[in-house]
């Protein structure tokens, strides 16, 4: 049985777009989404933050954030988990 895209899928079902933060080998999920369009805009969003303040995390030596995007099911979350904000590595959200 092939599967659908996750756009064609019925809402009914688990799955969403996740974006997700790397930095390193650590892994967080930033923020999620029903659709990719939505993910997509978030991980742009996101990326031109990290730019705004890449000469300050230059200079502090603070490594910057990766951006990606992911399909996720909503079992898949952690517990409590909580939407992470663009710069939060910046104030020690990560």
């Amino acid at each position: 049985m092939e599967s659908l895209p996750p756009e064609k899928r019925r809402s009914g079902e688990d799955s969403l777009w996740a974006v997700v933060a790397v930095i390193g080998r650590v892994i967080r999920i930033a923020e999620i989404f029903p659709n990719r369009a939505q993910a997509l805009r978030d991980q742009a969003w996101r990326e031109a933050q990290v730019r705004a303040y890449a000469s300050f995390l230059e200079r502090t030596d603070q490594p910057a954030p990766r951006y990606m995007i992911r399909p996720i099911r909503r079992t898949d979350l952690p517990r409590r988990w909580k939407p992470l904000p663009a710069l939060g590595f910046l104030h020690g959200n990560w």
